[in-house]
């Protein structure tokens, strides 16, 4: 669920023309082609490096499919994702607010999917449509989408739209290195919402207030107007912290 400029909330369910459309500019622009590889595919590749984020690259095993090949594979009832093709030599550079200039290989992880096999687009497609649709200028999120924003500029480019701003923030680890969340067991959230946004405030490094702020509307006036992200730590991530 996202929110349109005027308020009203936007369900991706109700966006599959905007999302058809894009889908359909990128193939007939001969960036596109059918994969029927499976994750267990792709992660049993023995010569597939690891690419940043620990995610498992894609080695081009549909890349060069001939009809007949496809043919044959739908016939046996096996359905498509849908990979963009990305050129060896294709880089999609940015400059993010913390980290300046960032140059990535966007062929370093592989070819990536815009389109899934039940017929969902892919989290790349959707994000770089629903933002131009909103009109989105300024993107901030955890250092572990930093690959993904080369992809989503590069698409930007070939659809025609806006690319907005992007600010990375380092992601908070356990002990073992691992992104806090459900999946790695990551505590729940204090039932006090500002103690919890103090304590993000801080792992990030920003202004500490003069004296103690009583509610959560009181810590986001105040955040807006002491926001320094010149002041971010320029690290993928940090150790999370402890409870205020």
């Amino acid at each position: 669920m996202r929110v349109a400029p005027d308020g009203a909330p936007v369900a991706q369910s109700d966006r599959g023309p905007s999302y058809e459309e894009a889908f359909e500019k990128l193939k007939a622009a001969g960036r596109l082609y059918p994969c029927f590889c499976s994750r267990r595919d792709i992660a049993a590749a023995a010569s597939a490096p690891q690419a940043p984020g620990d995610e498992t690259p894609y080695g081009g095993a549909c890349r060069n499919l001939d009809a007949d090949a496809v043919a044959e594979r739908l016939a046996s009832g096996r359905l498509p994702a849908w990979r963009f093709r990305v050129d060896p030599d294709e880089l999609a550079p940015f400059d993010d607010l913390v980290r300046g200039r960032i140059t990535p290989d966007l062929a370093s992880a592989g070819d990536f999917v815009v389109r899934r096999a039940d017929g969902v687009p892919a989290y790349q497609l959707a994000v770089v449509v629903d933002d131009a649709a909103q009109a989105i200028t300024d993107v901030v999120r955890g250092a572990d989408l930093l690959a993904s924003t080369p992809r989503q500029i590069f698409l930007q480019r070939l659809l025609g739209v806006a690319s907005p701003r992007y600010l990375h923030v380092p992601v908070a680890v356990d002990a073992h290195g691992r992104k806090l969340s459900k999946e790695t067991g990551a505590a729940a959230l204090p039932a006090s919402a500002l103690s919890a946004l103090l304590t993000a405030w801080r792992f990030l490094e920003q202004p500490v207030p003069d004296g103690m702020l009583q509610s959560v509307v009181e810590f986001w006036s105040w955040a807006q107007a002491n926001w320094r992200p010149a002041q971010l730590p320029r690290v993928a991530m940090r150790p999370a912290p402890r409870r205020v």
